[in-house]
Protein backbone atom coordinates (compact mmCIF):
# COMPACT_ATOMS: atom_id res chain seq x y z
CA UNK A 1 0.00 0.00 0.00
CA UNK A 2 1.82 3.31 -1.09
CA UNK A 3 1.43 6.39 1.15
CA UNK A 4 -1.43 9.30 -0.17
CA UNK A 5 -2.73 12.26 1.26
CA UNK A 6 -5.76 13.86 1.72
CA UNK A 7 -5.62 17.68 1.21
CA UNK A 8 -8.68 19.73 1.72
CA UNK A 9 -8.98 23.29 0.14
CA UNK A 10 -8.45 25.00 3.68
CA UNK A 11 -5.03 23.16 3.82
CA UNK A 12 -6.05 20.35 6.41
CA UNK A 13 -4.43 17.25 5.44
CA UNK A 14 -4.55 13.45 6.60
CA UNK A 15 -2.61 10.65 5.46
CA UNK A 16 -3.41 7.26 4.80
CA UNK A 17 -2.29 4.29 2.51
CA UNK A 18 -3.85 3.63 -0.95
CA UNK A 19 -5.80 0.55 -1.44
CA UNK A 20 -7.48 1.46 -4.82
CA UNK A 21 -5.85 2.73 -8.27
CA UNK A 22 -3.04 4.70 -7.47
CA UNK A 23 -3.68 8.48 -9.24
CA UNK A 24 -4.13 12.06 -7.90
CA UNK A 25 -7.51 13.07 -8.43
CA UNK A 26 -10.13 15.77 -6.91
CA UNK A 27 -13.19 16.57 -6.41
CA UNK A 28 -15.70 18.04 -3.70
CA UNK A 29 -15.27 15.78 -0.06
CA UNK A 30 -18.34 14.57 1.21
CA UNK A 31 -19.24 12.11 3.82
CA UNK A 32 -21.84 9.45 3.91
CA UNK A 33 -23.08 8.12 7.63
CA UNK A 34 -24.60 4.77 6.36
CA UNK A 35 -23.45 1.47 7.84
CA UNK A 36 -23.72 -0.33 4.81
CA UNK A 37 -24.28 -0.40 0.73
CA UNK A 38 -21.33 0.97 -0.47
CA UNK A 39 -21.41 -0.85 -3.92
CA UNK A 40 -24.79 0.38 -4.41
CA UNK A 41 -23.11 4.22 -3.01
CA UNK A 42 -19.75 3.88 -5.37
CA UNK A 43 -22.31 3.14 -8.50
CA UNK A 44 -24.80 6.02 -8.07
CA UNK A 45 -23.94 9.18 -10.41
CA UNK A 46 -25.22 11.43 -8.00
CA UNK A 47 -21.80 10.73 -6.59
CA UNK A 48 -20.20 12.08 -10.28
CA UNK A 49 -17.23 14.36 -8.83
CA UNK A 50 -17.25 13.60 -5.29
CA UNK A 51 -14.67 12.47 -3.09
CA UNK A 52 -16.84 9.67 -0.91
CA UNK A 53 -15.75 9.49 2.87
CA UNK A 54 -17.63 6.75 4.84
CA UNK A 55 -17.72 6.79 8.65
CA UNK A 56 -18.41 3.40 9.17
CA UNK A 57 -15.33 2.57 10.33
CA UNK A 58 -14.81 -1.03 8.95
CA UNK A 59 -15.40 -1.13 5.16
CA UNK A 60 -15.18 -4.17 2.69
CA UNK A 61 -16.04 -7.10 4.78
CA UNK A 62 -18.71 -8.16 2.60
CA UNK A 63 -16.51 -7.65 -1.24
CA UNK A 64 -18.16 -7.08 -4.28
CA UNK A 65 -21.22 -8.76 -5.95
CA UNK A 66 -20.70 -9.88 -9.68
CA UNK A 67 -21.76 -7.01 -11.89
CA UNK A 68 -24.11 -9.13 -14.11
CA UNK A 69 -27.01 -8.07 -15.97
CA UNK A 70 -30.58 -10.35 -15.76
CA UNK A 71 -27.99 -12.60 -14.43
CA UNK A 72 -25.60 -12.93 -17.33
CA UNK A 73 -21.96 -10.93 -17.25
CA UNK A 74 -22.58 -8.93 -20.65
CA UNK A 75 -19.98 -8.26 -22.85
CA UNK A 76 -20.53 -4.60 -22.83
CA UNK A 77 -22.39 -2.46 -20.12
CA UNK A 78 -23.78 -0.30 -22.96
CA UNK A 79 -26.61 -2.72 -23.67
CA UNK A 80 -29.96 0.00 -23.06
CA UNK A 81 -32.35 -1.95 -21.44
CA UNK A 82 -29.94 -3.88 -19.70
CA UNK A 83 -30.15 -3.01 -15.73
CA UNK A 84 -27.14 -4.15 -13.61
CA UNK A 85 -28.33 -6.79 -10.97
CA UNK A 86 -26.37 -5.34 -7.71
CA UNK A 87 -25.31 -2.23 -8.93
CA UNK A 88 -27.20 1.11 -9.23
CA UNK A 89 -25.57 2.20 -12.78
CA UNK A 90 -23.01 0.50 -15.08
CA UNK A 91 -19.79 1.97 -13.33
CA UNK A 92 -18.39 3.66 -10.34
CA UNK A 93 -19.39 7.33 -10.30
CA UNK A 94 -17.40 8.64 -7.27
CA UNK A 95 -14.24 10.09 -8.21
CA UNK A 96 -12.16 8.47 -5.11
CA UNK A 97 -12.81 6.49 -1.47
CA UNK A 98 -11.69 7.38 2.11
CA UNK A 99 -12.36 5.06 4.71
CA UNK A 100 -10.85 4.37 8.41
CA UNK A 101 -10.02 0.77 7.96
CA UNK A 102 -10.28 -0.98 4.72
CA UNK A 103 -10.77 -5.04 4.88
CA UNK A 104 -8.83 -6.29 2.27
CA UNK A 105 -10.30 -10.05 3.30
CA UNK A 106 -14.26 -10.52 2.80
CA UNK A 107 -16.75 -13.29 3.38
CA UNK A 108 -20.31 -12.71 1.69
CA UNK A 109 -22.09 -15.61 -0.71
CA UNK A 110 -22.63 -13.06 -2.96
CA UNK A 111 -18.85 -11.34 -3.51
CA UNK A 112 -16.44 -11.94 -6.18
CA UNK A 113 -14.01 -9.94 -5.53
CA UNK A 114 -12.54 -7.27 -2.92
CA UNK A 115 -13.27 -3.60 -2.68
CA UNK A 116 -9.88 -2.78 -3.48
CA UNK A 117 -9.63 -5.25 -6.61
CA UNK A 118 -12.69 -3.40 -7.38
CA UNK A 119 -11.30 0.25 -7.57
CA UNK A 120 -8.35 -0.65 -9.06
CA UNK A 121 -10.16 -2.54 -12.19
CA UNK A 122 -12.14 0.72 -12.57
CA UNK A 123 -9.29 3.24 -12.31
CA UNK A 124 -10.59 4.50 -8.82
CA UNK A 125 -8.54 5.65 -5.79
CA UNK A 126 -9.17 4.69 -2.68
CA UNK A 127 -7.58 5.73 0.80
CA UNK A 128 -7.28 3.50 4.47
CA UNK A 129 -6.32 4.72 7.81
CA UNK A 130 -7.89 8.06 7.68
CA UNK A 131 -9.28 9.27 11.07
CA UNK A 132 -12.73 10.07 8.90
CA UNK A 133 -14.30 11.40 12.44
CA UNK A 134 -11.46 14.07 12.84
CA UNK A 135 -12.03 14.78 9.03
CA UNK A 136 -16.18 14.64 9.51
CA UNK A 137 -16.03 16.71 12.18
CA UNK A 138 -14.13 19.24 9.80
CA UNK A 139 -16.52 18.98 7.35
CA UNK A 140 -19.39 19.74 9.30
CA UNK A 141 -17.94 22.98 10.98
CA UNK A 142 -16.51 24.17 7.73
CA UNK A 143 -18.26 22.41 5.46
CA UNK A 144 -18.20 20.43 2.22
CA UNK A 145 -15.00 21.36 0.10
CA UNK A 146 -12.72 20.04 -2.81
CA UNK A 147 -10.13 17.73 -1.64
CA UNK A 148 -7.10 16.41 -3.10
CA UNK A 149 -5.91 12.68 -3.09
CA UNK A 150 -2.15 13.34 -3.67
CA UNK A 151 0.61 10.13 -4.01
CA UNK A 152 3.80 12.20 -5.20
CA UNK A 153 4.89 15.17 -3.22
CA UNK A 154 3.56 18.29 -4.95
CA UNK A 155 -0.06 19.07 -4.54
CA UNK A 156 -1.83 20.62 -7.73
CA UNK A 157 -3.84 23.35 -7.77
CA UNK A 158 -7.20 22.91 -7.72
CA UNK A 159 -8.92 24.24 -11.31
CA UNK A 160 -12.30 22.61 -10.93
CA UNK A 161 -15.16 24.04 -8.92
CA UNK A 162 -17.90 21.22 -7.72
CA UNK A 163 -20.67 24.06 -8.36
CA UNK A 164 -19.86 25.18 -11.52
CA UNK A 165 -19.79 22.21 -13.39
CA UNK A 166 -22.98 20.69 -15.20
CA UNK A 167 -22.62 17.35 -13.55
CA UNK A 168 -26.48 16.09 -14.68
CA UNK A 169 -24.67 17.42 -18.62
CA UNK A 170 -21.74 14.26 -17.76
CA UNK A 171 -24.25 11.40 -16.18
CA UNK A 172 -27.22 11.37 -18.16
CA UNK A 173 -27.89 9.41 -21.07
CA UNK A 174 -27.30 10.41 -24.43
CA UNK A 175 -30.34 8.79 -26.69
CA UNK A 176 -33.80 7.49 -25.54
CA UNK A 177 -34.03 4.53 -24.49
CA UNK A 178 -37.25 2.07 -24.03
CA UNK A 179 -38.46 -0.81 -21.22
CA UNK A 180 -41.04 -2.89 -21.09
CA UNK A 181 -42.80 -1.48 -24.49
CA UNK A 182 -46.45 -1.70 -25.13
CA UNK A 183 -46.87 -2.77 -21.33
CA UNK A 184 -49.86 -0.45 -20.28
CA UNK A 185 -49.07 3.13 -18.68
CA UNK A 186 -46.45 4.88 -20.82
CA UNK A 187 -43.85 6.85 -18.45
CA UNK A 188 -41.51 9.17 -19.39
CA UNK A 189 -38.38 9.31 -17.14
CA UNK A 190 -35.76 12.53 -17.77
CA UNK A 191 -32.57 10.80 -16.91
CA UNK A 192 -30.37 13.75 -14.72
CA UNK A 193 -28.18 10.22 -13.12
CA UNK A 194 -30.74 8.29 -12.33
CA UNK A 195 -30.31 4.71 -10.29
CA UNK A 196 -31.11 1.39 -11.93
CA UNK A 197 -33.47 0.86 -8.93
CA UNK A 198 -35.83 3.31 -9.58
CA UNK A 199 -36.08 1.89 -13.28
CA UNK A 200 -36.78 -1.42 -11.63
CA UNK A 201 -39.84 0.05 -9.28
CA UNK A 202 -41.57 1.63 -11.84
CA UNK A 203 -41.26 -1.87 -14.03
CA UNK A 204 -41.91 -3.71 -11.43
CA UNK A 205 -45.53 -1.85 -11.08
CA UNK A 206 -46.37 -2.85 -15.10
CA UNK A 207 -45.75 0.29 -16.56
CA UNK A 208 -43.50 1.22 -19.58
CA UNK A 209 -40.43 3.42 -19.46
CA UNK A 210 -39.38 5.69 -21.63
CA UNK A 211 -36.25 7.30 -20.65
CA UNK A 212 -34.77 10.43 -22.10
CA UNK A 213 -31.48 12.84 -21.91
CA UNK A 214 -31.90 15.17 -19.13
CA UNK A 215 -32.73 18.49 -21.66
CA UNK A 216 -35.19 16.39 -23.91
CA UNK A 217 -38.36 17.82 -25.16
CA UNK A 218 -40.75 15.36 -24.25
CA UNK A 219 -43.54 17.75 -24.83
CA UNK A 220 -45.35 16.24 -27.65
CA UNK A 221 -44.59 12.79 -26.98
CA UNK A 222 -47.44 10.62 -26.56
CA UNK A 223 -47.07 9.62 -22.73
CA UNK A 224 -49.46 9.12 -19.52
CA UNK A 225 -46.98 10.70 -16.33
CA UNK A 226 -43.24 12.29 -16.47
CA UNK A 227 -40.92 10.69 -13.87
CA UNK A 228 -37.83 13.00 -12.83
CA UNK A 229 -34.68 10.98 -11.71
CA UNK A 230 -31.84 12.08 -9.25
CA UNK A 231 -28.68 13.23 -10.30
CA UNK A 232 -25.80 15.13 -8.95
CA UNK A 233 -24.69 18.45 -8.83
CA UNK A 234 -26.18 22.16 -8.56
CA UNK A 235 -30.05 22.46 -9.86
CA UNK A 236 -29.11 25.50 -10.75
CA UNK A 237 -26.97 24.32 -13.85
CA UNK A 238 -30.10 22.31 -15.26
CA UNK A 239 -31.63 25.09 -17.12
CA UNK A 240 -32.87 23.74 -20.25
CA UNK A 241 -34.23 20.73 -18.44
CA UNK A 242 -36.28 23.00 -16.15
CA UNK A 243 -37.68 25.34 -19.34
CA UNK A 244 -39.04 21.61 -20.57
CA UNK A 245 -40.55 21.22 -17.47
CA UNK A 246 -42.27 24.48 -17.44
CA UNK A 247 -43.73 23.74 -20.87
CA UNK A 248 -45.31 20.70 -19.73
CA UNK A 249 -46.70 21.95 -16.79
CA UNK A 250 -48.17 24.81 -18.63
CA UNK A 251 -49.64 22.36 -21.49
CA UNK A 252 -51.15 19.39 -19.36
CA UNK A 253 -51.93 18.73 -16.09
CA UNK A 254 -50.43 15.23 -16.52
CA UNK A 255 -49.11 13.46 -13.47
CA UNK A 256 -45.21 14.19 -12.50
CA UNK A 257 -43.71 13.28 -9.58
CA UNK A 258 -39.63 13.90 -8.98
CA UNK A 259 -36.93 11.73 -6.83
CA UNK A 260 -33.91 13.97 -5.18
CA UNK A 261 -32.86 16.04 -7.83
CA UNK A 262 -35.96 15.63 -9.67
CA UNK A 263 -37.57 17.19 -6.37
CA UNK A 264 -35.19 20.35 -6.95
CA UNK A 265 -36.19 21.02 -10.48
CA UNK A 266 -40.08 20.74 -9.93
CA UNK A 267 -39.30 22.99 -7.30
CA UNK A 268 -37.46 25.89 -9.79
CA UNK A 269 -40.08 25.20 -12.56
CA UNK A 270 -42.56 26.29 -9.56
CA UNK A 271 -40.48 29.07 -9.26
CA UNK A 272 -38.94 28.23 -5.96
CA UNK A 273 -35.35 29.18 -5.24
CA UNK A 274 -32.47 26.40 -4.31
CA UNK A 275 -29.69 26.40 -2.09
CA UNK A 276 -26.55 24.11 -0.66
CA UNK A 277 -26.98 22.97 2.15
CA UNK A 278 -23.42 22.81 4.15
CA UNK A 279 -22.57 19.08 4.70
CA UNK A 280 -25.83 17.76 2.90
CA UNK A 281 -27.71 14.62 3.46
CA UNK A 282 -25.78 11.51 2.50
CA UNK A 283 -27.04 8.32 4.66
CA UNK A 284 -29.89 6.06 5.33
CA UNK A 285 -31.42 7.02 8.96
CA UNK A 286 -32.79 10.80 7.65
CA UNK A 287 -36.26 11.20 9.54
CA UNK A 288 -38.87 12.41 7.83
CA UNK A 289 -42.18 13.76 8.55
CA UNK A 290 -45.28 13.88 5.89
CA UNK A 291 -46.21 17.41 6.37
CA UNK A 292 -50.29 17.05 8.19
CA UNK A 293 -49.52 14.14 9.60
CA UNK A 294 -47.61 12.41 12.19
CA UNK A 295 -46.17 9.87 10.16
CA UNK A 296 -41.91 9.92 9.86
CA UNK A 297 -40.29 7.70 8.18
CA UNK A 298 -36.56 6.37 7.81
CA UNK A 299 -35.53 7.63 4.52
CA UNK A 300 -32.11 7.01 2.30
CA UNK A 301 -30.65 10.66 0.97
CA UNK A 302 -28.18 11.59 -1.38
CA UNK A 303 -28.06 15.46 -1.71
CA UNK A 304 -25.63 18.72 -1.30
CA UNK A 305 -28.99 21.56 -2.25
CA UNK A 306 -32.32 21.76 -0.88
CA UNK A 307 -35.28 23.48 -1.59
CA UNK A 308 -36.39 26.95 -0.11
CA UNK A 309 -39.68 25.97 1.10
CA UNK A 310 -40.43 29.82 2.03
CA UNK A 311 -40.07 30.64 -1.87
CA UNK A 312 -42.53 28.23 -2.83
CA UNK A 313 -45.57 29.82 -4.83
CA UNK A 314 -49.32 29.74 -3.06
CA UNK A 315 -50.46 26.97 -5.08
CA UNK A 316 -47.70 24.62 -4.00
CA UNK A 317 -46.82 23.28 -0.18
CA UNK A 318 -44.02 20.97 1.31
CA UNK A 319 -44.98 17.20 1.39
CA UNK A 320 -42.13 16.16 3.62
CA UNK A 321 -39.44 17.86 6.16
CA UNK A 322 -36.46 16.77 7.68
CA UNK A 323 -36.62 16.26 11.44
CA UNK A 324 -33.62 16.76 11.46
CA UNK A 325 -32.53 20.24 10.61
CA UNK A 326 -36.04 21.47 9.23
CA UNK A 327 -35.44 21.44 5.64
CA UNK A 328 -37.70 20.49 2.60
CA UNK A 329 -38.08 16.73 1.54
CA UNK A 330 -40.72 17.16 -0.96
CA UNK A 331 -43.15 19.40 -2.36
CA UNK A 332 -46.97 19.15 -3.74
CA UNK A 333 -49.16 21.13 -5.83
CA UNK A 334 -52.43 22.18 -4.23
CA UNK A 335 -54.73 20.51 -7.53
CA UNK A 336 -52.76 19.37 -9.40
CA UNK A 337 -50.76 15.59 -9.69
CA UNK A 338 -47.38 16.56 -9.47
CA UNK A 339 -45.51 16.31 -6.55
CA UNK A 340 -41.85 15.04 -5.38
CA UNK A 341 -39.48 13.58 -2.63
CA UNK A 342 -35.97 14.91 -1.71
CA UNK A 343 -35.26 11.41 -0.19
CA UNK A 344 -34.98 8.10 -1.95
CA UNK A 345 -37.70 5.33 -1.65
CA UNK A 346 -36.64 3.50 -4.13
CA UNK A 347 -34.10 2.75 -1.15
CA UNK A 348 -31.00 0.57 -2.80
CA UNK A 349 -29.20 0.86 -0.37
CA UNK A 350 -30.98 1.64 2.59
CA UNK A 351 -34.80 1.42 4.38
CA UNK A 352 -37.67 0.61 1.90
CA UNK A 353 -40.42 2.66 4.46
CA UNK A 354 -41.08 4.98 1.43
CA UNK A 355 -41.51 2.67 -1.12
CA UNK A 356 -45.19 3.60 -1.59
CA UNK A 357 -44.00 6.77 -3.17
CA UNK A 358 -44.26 5.17 -6.27
CA UNK A 359 -47.49 3.51 -5.94
CA UNK A 360 -48.66 6.55 -5.19
CA UNK A 361 -47.63 7.99 -8.56
CA UNK A 362 -48.82 5.13 -10.58
CA UNK A 363 -52.45 5.54 -8.76
CA UNK A 364 -52.32 8.97 -10.77
CA UNK A 365 -51.80 7.62 -14.26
Amino acid sequence: MKDVKLVLQDGTTFYGKSFGYEADVEGEVVFNTAMMGYPESLTDPSYAGQIMVLTYPLVGNYGVPPFTFGGKVLASHSAPTALPDFMESDRIYATAMVVADYSEHYAHWNAVESLGQWLQREHVPGITGIDTRALTKVLREQGVMMGQLVFGQACHAAHEDYGAVNWVERVSCRDVVHYNEGAGKKVVLVDCGVKSNIVRCLLNRGVEVIRVPWNYDYTSMEFDGLFLSNGPGDPDRCIEAVEVLKRQMSLSRKPICGICMGNQLLAKAAGANIYKLKYGHRSHNQPVREVGTNRCYVTSQNHGYAVDAATLPADWRELFVNMNDGSNEGIRHQTNPWFSAQFHPEAAAGPVDTEFMFNRFIETL
